[in-house]
């Protein structure tokens, strides 16, 4: 039978590989060839051999600081992030009264645009009109305007916020493996005397480790893209506080007219992506059962 259907199977692959090949593919093998080059507008790339990955690592401290706010978002993105989503999938999925509404208000920050976010929250962290200034002044300090953004101290921390605690997606497809989980598993485990603790842990849990193994790819690889909140909120600031590898690109190649230097930079985060995947995918050993 699928000899038969080989014909018809790669006819309609064909479109897809085709696509792929114009659109990544041939783009991939750009990046990677002009990353060994003195490439900017308006001059053609002169090749340079390992010039721009030796600065890269040796004398470029914007790209040593990238590349440390970048590490940190990863991975508080795929340890906090993923937990809060976890832990609130599984208590919506005890169905309480108010779960409805409780899952349709925590997908709200996820329904509107990042530059819309990023818009949010300039104006509820603003130092003279902002909702956390004027809370603070109001229980008594009449002068506090902290510069949230713009502080060396807090900048980090709060662009952070505005991404970190909103697990909707996480929760969403936690909730879906919850509900594909057997009934008769709960049953059974409620007439041993199981508390509704120890389900959680030694019944749902275990039996997450594929899906929770998969968002902490999603979300961790999120932060290997991460730039319309940053853009819109620090720009990669003060200094280089705020900046991560996609803004350090952005920069690098549009304002520094240097387009062989930031394809470099675009390797390494490509590589860096790829370990991280494989990681994630030895560490929850996906794809795998659940034994």
């Amino acid at each position: 039978m699928v000899r038969k259907n080989r014909g018809y199977i790669t006819l309609f692959l064909l479109p897809t590989v085709a696509l792929f090949i114009i659109v990544y593919a041939v783009s991939l093998v750009i990046l990677f060839g002009t990353s060994f080059t003195e490439w900017s507008a308006g001059r053609k790339p002169v090749f340079i051999g390992l010039v721009n990955y030796i600065q890269l690592f040796t004398d470029d401290s914007d790209f040593r600081q990238s590349f440390i706010n970048t590490v940190v978002w990863v991975l508080l993105q795929s340890t906090i992030h993923v937990a809060i989503g976890t832990v609130f999938a599984i208590i919506l999925s005890m169905k309480e009264f108010y779960w409805k509404f409780a899952r349709t208000v925590y997908m709200f920050p996820n329904i509107i645009s990042g530059a819309a976010v990023g818009m949010l929250f300039l104006c509820m962290l603003n130092p003279d009109f902002g909702a956390v200034n004027s809370i603070v002044r109001l229980f008594g300090n009449a002068d506090y305007a902290q510069n949230w953004f713009m502080d060396y101290a807090t900048a980090f921390f709060s662009v952070t916020m505005t991404w970190l605690p909103y697990a909707a997606v996480v929760t969403i497809l936690i909730l879906a493996e919850i509900a594909a989980i057997p009934e008769s598993l709960f049953e059974s485990a409620r007439i041993d005397g199981a508390s509704e603790l120890k389900i959680n842990l030694y019944i749902i849990l275990p039996m997450l480790r594929n899906i929770i193994g998969t968002c902490v790819i999603l979300a961790g690889t999120s932060m290997l893209q991460k730039m319309d909140i940053i853009m819109m909120t620090t720009g990669g600031g003060p200094g280089n506080e705020t900046m991560n590898l996609p803004i350090y690109i952005y920069k690098t190649a549009l304002m520094d007219n240097n387009f062989g230097y930031s394809n470099s930079v675009g390797v390494f985060l490509i590589g860096f992506g790829l370990i991280f995947v494989l990681l994630c995918r030895n560490l929850f050993r996906i794809g795998s059962s659940h034994n």
